[in-house]
């Protein structure tokens, strides 16, 4: 594959010890549900837990079968957008997977992380793959989207964890990287936003799993924005948003809207680029 410096997404993230810590927190709260537990609703609009439990086995099974694999057999249907092709055979697969039981849902969970982490260690991810999508429709780096499905299965264990009361996997070494990963849709956020080359927005996410960000107009890059983990140099940016970080991710997964959390939000600058991106999302929507 072609290589190149991905500055439209700022520095790599490599997320890739997480996965199998990430997985062991999920067990540690499924291996004691009960029966109403499994059946409880979830954030997920028509999911119980045991529906986004199968999602997340889903998701990794068919990441195994496409990208390690090369088994292609889903396709979208004619006309048929992207986002209406994703929701439509999420949902065949979680209404298939009700027949399972919470043990064979279970066992099969615990045996397809471990193969995902060996399938992406063989790659390098600095090199090009497909797009992740909410970040841009060019090639993106495979750090980058190796970093997407690690923020996938974060938010689906998040809502999980909230439907059966179970403590949030908010420590920084789990949310901080969620936090890094979604803020590279800014750019793409800000492709609509005409400013001269060197303008610069700031996003700062407060608390231990945050920090600061800045995106740059750039007339060199394919979105006009560049992104830097650093504050902005400017003494006087185009726009500037600070939250915490518990209010971003939700911002970013569309879980609450920008008029829930305005309390919770500080905006200086340009009011438009600053509720741009506030409109930031970072998943398929």
């Amino acid at each position: 594959m072609a290589r190149m410096t991905a500055t439209a997404w700022g520095p790599p993230i490599d997320v890739l010890p997480l996965f199998a810590r990430e997985e062991q927190a999920l067990v540690s709260v499924l291996t004691d549900l009960d029966a109403d537990q499994w059946a409880a609703p979830t954030a997920c609009p028509g999911w119980t837990v045991h529906d986004v439990a199968a999602h997340i086995l889903g998701d990794k099974l068919g990441r195994l079968s496409r990208d390690r694999d090369g088994y292609h057999v889903d396709e979208p249907r004619e006309a048929e957008p992207f986002p209406s092709f994703l929701h439509r055979i999420n949902d065949e697969w979680v209404r298939a997977c009700r027949r399972l039981s919470p043990e064979v849902l279970f066992a099969l969970l615990v045996d397809s992380t471990a193969q995902l982490t060996d399938m992406w260690k063989r790659h390098d991810l600095d090199e090009l793959g497909g797009p992740v999508t909410w970040a841009g429709p060019e090639p993106a780096p495979l750090w980058l989207d190796v970093a997407r499905e690690y923020t996938e299965l974060w938010v689906h264990q998040q809502q999980i964890r909230e439907a059966v009361g179970a403590t949030l996997l908010d420590e920084p070494e789990f949310r901080a990287p969620v936090v890094d990963t979604f803020m590279r849709a800014l750019p793409h956020t800000l492709r609509g936003v005409e400013a001269r080359s060197g303008r610069q927005v700031g996003y700062t996410v407060t608390g231990p799993s945050g920090g600061q960000w800045t995106a740059r107009a750039s007339a060199a890059s394919a979105a006009g924005w560049t992104l830097d983990r650093a504050a902005p140099t400017s003494r006087s940016p185009l726009a500037s948003v600070t939250t915490d970080a518990d209010t971003f991710w939700r911002l970013c997964t569309r879980m609450v809207k920008p008029a829930d959390v305005e309390d919770r939000v500080t905006v200086n600058g340009d009011e438009i680029v600053c509720a741009t991106m506030l409109e930031m999302i970072s998943i398929i929507a």
